[in-house]
C-alpha cells in the first residue's frame, strides 16, 4: 500500500528545513574544530622568520628496545622498537656489524617529550610515530610523528614530518598541522642531537617555531 504523496509546497518546506539543520550542524562542527569548545579563532601569519606566532623548546627521548640484551630494565623502559631488520647485503660501507647505516630499518615509537633535558623532568607530550633509515652510504633517517599534548599548558597535537639529516648539526622538520590548541598550525621544528648512548638511546632538542597559528579571537 503506497503512502500519501506530499504536496510540492510541503516537499519544498521539508527540503529547506533539512538544509537549514545541516548548515547549523556544520557550523557547530566548525566551532568544535576551531577550539575544542566552540570558540572562534583568528588566523595569525608571521612573515618574519625571527618572530613566530608561537615558540617552544622541548626534548625528545628515544629508548630503543634491545632484544639482544639480558637487561630487564631495557624492556621495561623501552619506548621504541624496530619492526624491520636491516640487511647486511644492502650496506655500502664496511663494518663489523654488517649494515652500519641501518638502511631499511623501520622503528615505531611512543617516546617521552620533556620540558628539560633530564628524562625525569616535567613531561609535556608524547611523540608517537615512526622513523626509518633511508640512506645506504651514511646515517640518514625520515620521521613522521605527532606530538600529543595533554597537560595544563596545552591540549591537542602537532604533526611533524621530514628528513633527519643526521650528519648536520641542526636540521628542520616541517610542522604540517595540528589539533586542539594547535589547530591548523604550520611551522618548523629545528632539531639537534643533544645526547646519545650507543645505539639504544638518543635525545633530540626540538626548537618548535609556528608561523601560522589560530589564536582565540
Amino acid at each position: 500500500m503506497q503512502g500519501l504523496k506530499p504536496s510540492s509546497s510541503k516537499l519544498t518546506f521539508i527540503v529547506a528545513s533539512a538544509v537549514i539543520v545541516l548548515l547549523l550542524g556544520l557550523e557547530a562542527g566548525v566551532g568544535v574544530a576551531h577550539g575544542g569548545g566552540g570558540g572562534r579563532r583568528r588566523l595569525v601569519v608571521s612573515s618574519n622568520e625571527d618572530e613566530p606566532c608561537k615558540r617552544m623548546t622541548a626534548y625528545y627521548h628515544d629508548i630503543l628496545y634491545n632484544n639482544m640484551s639480558n637487561n630487564d630494565n631495557n624492556a621495561a623502559n623501552a619506548t621504541s622498537a624496530a619492526v624491520t631488520k636491516p640487511s647486511p647485503e644492502l650496506s655500502t660501507s664496511s663494518s663489523s656489524n654488517g649494515n652500519s647505516t641501518f638502511f631499511g630499518m623501520l622503528v615505531v615509537f611512543d617516546d617521552l617529550v620533556t620540558s628539560e633535558q633530564a628524562l625525569t623532568s616535567e613531561p609535556v607530550a608524547r611523540a608517537q610515530g615512526f622513523y626509518f633509515y633511508d640512506r645506504k652510504e651514511a646515517y640518514n633517517a625520515w620521521f613522521a610523528f605527532s606530538l600529543v599534548f595533554n597537560s595544563t599548558s596545552y591540549k591537542g597535537t602537532l604533526n611533524l614530518m621530514g628528513a633527519d639529516l643526521m650528519t648536520e648539526e641542526t636540521r628542520d622538520l616541517s610542522v604540517v598541522g595540528g589539533t586542539g590548541d594547535f589547530f591548523m598550525a604550520r611551522g618548523v621544528a629545528t632539531v639537534s642531537t643533544d645526547a646519545s648512548e650507543g645505539f639504544f638511546y638518543f635525545r633530540l632538542k626540538m626548537d618548535i617555531k609556528l608561523y601560522e597559528c589560530y589564536l582565540p579571537a
